[in-house]
């Protein structure tokens, strides 16, 4: 199947040019140093006004193998609730990218959650914002988009340890590329105590302790379950090292103050 693009014009740019500058932009490097080699890393899925700069400074910083698999959240009420699509493309502006059907048919073998599932993918824009910043830094790579709509703990952890299976068994680098925002539509100041304590947990590698955190504090990060999942998997990988490359809000670009967004760009190696 062709997945068609639900959120150009409206997430990011229509314009192809004005894409890809707007993605070259944000992915300035501004040191140095080699790329990173990481195991995963979490970005945020705004609208590349208000968090582009984040993704792209996390993108500007590691080294994005041909192969990934992109964790989003299921924002909408419909569909399977752990998402899968493993074969087709998916369209952006600037062309289509292939799904990975060999790595798709890993994961599904290694985690029997997973469901073949176009109807949870066809309007969601977390995993879709994604791709652009990749079809600029690493033409020609080829992925497999997950969208779990899912809190339960237990099937977030089933979910991450397939998901470390899998990729263990893989002789190549596969990158888990992970995308959540952070809590929702407080001021401010609350939401950067708030995000404060979910990224502390993120740091930590500590599954558990950021779904407690996140129910304990009330804090909406909207993609708790891939967060969970990746950190689960992240676990069985062996990680060892989680870095905060960049922190933001919403308020930074909008300057309301009142309601706002929380955006962290995080590597895992």
């Amino acid at each position: 199947m062709l997945r068609l693009p639900a959120v150009a014009g409206r997430f990011y740019p229509s314009d192809p040019v004005e894409l890809t500058s707007l993605v070259r932009r944000y992915t300035i490097k501004t040191d140095a140093a080699p790329p990173a080699q990481v195991k995963a890393c979490l970005v945020p899925h705004a609208g590349y006004v208000y968090s582009g700069h984040v993704a792209g400074m996390v993108f500007s910083r590691i080294a994005l193998p041909r192969k990934i698999v992109i964790l989003g959240v299921r924002h909408f009420p419909r569909g399977e609730q752990a998402a899968i699509l493993s074969r087709g493309a998916w369209r952006t502006p600037l062309g289509d990218v292939a799904i990975d059907e060999s790595l798709a048919q890993a994961l599904c073998g290694e985690c029997g959650l997973l469901r073949e599932d176009s109807v949870a993918h066809s309007a969601e824009h977390s995993l879709e914002v994604q791709l652009p910043f990749l079809q600029v830094l690493v033409p020609g790579f080829t992925f497999v988009p997950l969208a779990l709509g899912t809190v339960r703990f237990e099937d977030l952890v089933l979910v991450g340890e397939g998901i470390a299976r899998a990729l263990a068994s893989r002789s190549e680098d596969v990158l888990l590329l992970t995308t959540s925002d952070l809590n929702h539509y407080e001021d401010d100041a609350t939401t950067r105590v708030k995000d404060g304590k979910a990224i502390e947990q993120l740091l930590a590698l500590n599954p558990r302790a950021l779904y407690d955190t996140c129910g304990r504090e009330d804090i909406s990060m909207c993609g708790l379950g891939p967060a969970v999942a990746m950190l689960t998997a992240l676990q069985a990988l062996g990680a060892k090292k989680a870095e905060l490359v960049k922190y933001a809000t919403s308020a930074d670009v909008s300057g309301d103050v009142q309601a706002v967004v929380g955006y962290a760009g995080m590597a895992f190696s």
